[in-house]
């Protein structure tokens, strides 16, 4: 059998979201993704396949993942795949009095009561991390991302891509935070997820690095500046070299060189797949137009280091589209240059503006980054509901609501 042919930039599309499995009437998490498994298939399998989505487990037993089973052709068609399996594992989860609940954090969760791990199938890598890092904290076990897997055939191309990619990581945050609560409080972070996901392992710092990439352009140098660093720190806690595997590497996005990849992993998971989507398609037209040169060369795309790069993510990750950005050789990436600084959400409206001359959204795509644009990303709905000071059942009521969105597939406060 011959191997799979190299997919080229922006040539197939990899997509993966994370949903909580909660009670039905209380918010509570539910460790029964085995469970829901076993329901579909008769077995405790870590994987199950259907034509276009294919659903998986994670580190913990209260979290499913929904994912392409295999790289999707776009991304247009893939908001109603996902939600015809929301809407089924919605089905299976009913004799359970349980449902799915979306966002990138449990507002009221406490991780250090709530947390099992997955029992089956790769327990022991699981078990692995549990040992050094100790996975019952928010970091671990109360986070749910939206990942992206983008494809490259050879050096030239994954040069190219990681370079666009890094300039743009520290805005994504801007579009995709969806976690403004934790321990029953509002943290005062848009995104909060990536506030405690970014410390989760400090223990053996290079692991995550600085979020932010490495300004490495070939898989040579990806190799030696960053994997084998964070193998040889994590050998010493891992003696079988369990994970000893490129998924170690815990960056807001990591090369997958066994799949010839680039994975996004900072995006929170929103209240429907429509959400999800569309922050990825808009993401996707803004990194086309980047690796195209359209606003500044390759060049200067390779020179920007991960510390000045970092500086803006925390001030997105703490204000989301109200961070102002006052790196004006930062802005002039974009063609920016008319004030002294911009708001991040100035930058995407402007980055919005200018892919809607290469791409045709789909009307309901449109429509859901308008929401984002101009009534906030989710965070800022979810605050805006919740107010200053809420109650826990405030909470859960908002949230509950949050979950009738995912099961109907609705935007959530337009």
């Amino acid at each position: 059998m011959s191997p799979a042919p190299k997919l080229h930039l922006f040539e197939g599309y990899g997509v993966e979201l994370e949903y909580m499995i909660v009670d039905s009437q209380t918010l509570a998490v539910k460790p029964i993704t085995d469970k829901v498994i076993y329901d579909e298939v008769g077995a405790y399998v870590s994987d199950v396949e259907f034509a276009k989505i294919a659903w998986s487990n994670e580190l913990v037993l209260h979290v499913i993942e929904l994912k392409t089973n295999g790289p999707a052709e776009n991304l247009a068609d893939l908001p109603v795949f996902f939600q015809e399996h929301v809407t089924h594992i919605n089905k299976l989860l009913e004799r359970h009095q349980a449902r799915l609940l979306p966002t990138g954090m449990h507002p009221l969760m406490n991780p250090f009561t709530d947390t099992q791990l997955w029992p089956h199938e790769y327990n022991a890598v699981y078990e692995a991390y549990n040992r050094i890092f100790d996975c019952r904290g928010h970091g671990w076990s109360n986070l749910q991302s939206t990942h992206l897997n983008l494809p490259f055939a050879d050096d030239i191309e994954f040069g190219r891509l990681h370079a666009a990619i890094r300039i743009l990581l520290p805005l994504i945050p801007a579009l995709s935070a969806a976690s403004p609560a934790m321990d029953g409080k509002i943290t005062h972070f848009a995104d909060t997820r990536l506030e405690v996901y970014r410390q989760n392992q400090a223990r053996i710092p290079s692991i995550a690095g600085k979020i932010i990439p490495e300004a490495v352009f070939t898989k040579a140098d990806y190799e030696s500046i960053i994997l084998n660093r964070v193998y040889q720190d994590i050998a010493p806690y891992d003696p079988d070299g369990i994970l000893q595997d490129e998924y170690l590497n815990s960056r807001g996005a990591i090369a997958r060189f066994e799949r010839q990849a680039i994975e996004i992993r900072i995006i929170d998971n929103q209240e429907c797949p429509l959400a999800d989507l569309a922050i990825l398609q808009l993401v996707v037209a803004v990194l086309k137009l980047l690796v195209s040169e359209k606003w500044c060369s390759w060049g200067t795309q390779q020179k920007w280091s991960e510390d000045d790069l970092l500086l803006i993510f925390l001030d997105v990750v703490k204000q989301g589209q109200s961070a102002e950005i006052k790196n004006k050789t930062y802005c002039s990436l974009f063609n920016l240059n008319a004030k002294p600084a911009y708001t991040a959400g100035e930058i995407w409206q402007h980055l919005f503006s200018e892919t809607l001359s290469t791409v045709a959204f789909p009307p309901e795509v449109k429509s859901a980054l308008e929401v984002i644009l101009h009534k906030g990303n989710l965070s800022d709905r979810l605050l805006r509901a919740l107010g200053p000071a809420p109650t826990p059942e405030k909470i859960k009521s908002l949230y509950l609501q949050l979950a009738d969105c995912l099961a109907q597939g609705k935007m959530f406060g337009v």
